[in-house]
């Protein structure tokens, strides 16, 4: 299939990183499918896509924290072109550990965001695929899924959780013919982070990640690291003895 006729979703689509990978996939001149919460932050970013080249960007409204939507969120992107040939799901927050040990609301709430929501929509998706027999299916997990650390482990097991969501998801769809890619990014520098000090090497810019991802997507990969280097980082921080690990500020 050629770039031109490449149906893409994008769920979370005003994000820094989507909207990123967006833009790719508009200079490929794929047609777009772009969901989120923010109509008028959705309205100005296909303005911009289809100068870059999308022949065509539809925008559809979603409260992903409705999970009892996410059936009629799926069906809404999915139909819009008649199918659909990647999707990436790319929503989420970055809640502030602290809060969540002392309010079980907004820990609740953030492991819906970034657990519950992003898995029921990739399985609602999966279906479609599936019996499409071909497609991809990429979802912005993160690097503090790979262990558990005192500083984030309310994101961390939402994050985790997702990763051995898709790893089965993966696992089922494989026969079809269907890949399904988790992307663990690392430091990005974004609206989501703008509460946290930024600058040096392993902070990455949303561009560096979109490419990265653009790349895993053609490539077929089944996990990403991104930027690269967060692979060697997270092996060592997974393989640390415990009682070292425990003496750490991580």
């Amino acid at each position: 299939m050629s770039n031109s006729q490449r149906r893409v979703a994008i769920f979370g689509a005003t994000s820094d990183i989507a909207a990123a990978y967006a833009r790719r996939c508009a200079e490929a001149r794929a047609r777009l499918v772009l969901v989120g919460r923010d109509m008028a932050g959705l309205e100005r970013l296909a303005a911009d896509l289809k100068v870059r080249g999308a022949p065509e960007v539809i925008v559809r409204g979603a409260d992903f924290t409705e999970t009892g939507q996410l059936a009629d969120v799926a069906e809404g992107a999915w139909s819009a072109f008649g199918g659909l040939d990647v999707v990436l799901i790319a929503y989420g927050s970055l809640p502030v550990q602290e809060r969540l040990n002392s309010d079980p609301a907004e820990a609740e709430a953030a492991l819906k965001l970034n657990f519950v929501s992003p898995a029921l929509l990739a399985n609602l998706l999966a279906a479609r695929f599936e019996a499409a027999r071909a497609g991809t299916i990429a979802v912005i997990t993160s690097v503090a899924g790979d262990r558990g650390r005192q500083s984030n482990y309310g994101y961390g097991a939402a994050k985790a959780g997702l990763q051995t969501f898709l790893e089965g998801l993966r696992h089922r769809l494989y026969a079809s013919g269907v890949n399904v890619l988790d992307i663990r990014p690392g430091f990005v520098a974004t609206k989501m982070t703008a509460h946290l000090p930024q600058g040096g090497p392993l902070w990455a810019a949303p561009e560096k990640v979109a490419a990265d991802i653009a790349a895993a997507v053609e490539k077929r990969a089944a996990v990403l690291y991104t930027p690269w280097f967060w692979k060697g980082i997270m092996t060592i921080v997974r393989g640390l003895p415990r009682p070292i690990f425990h003496r750490s500020k991580l």
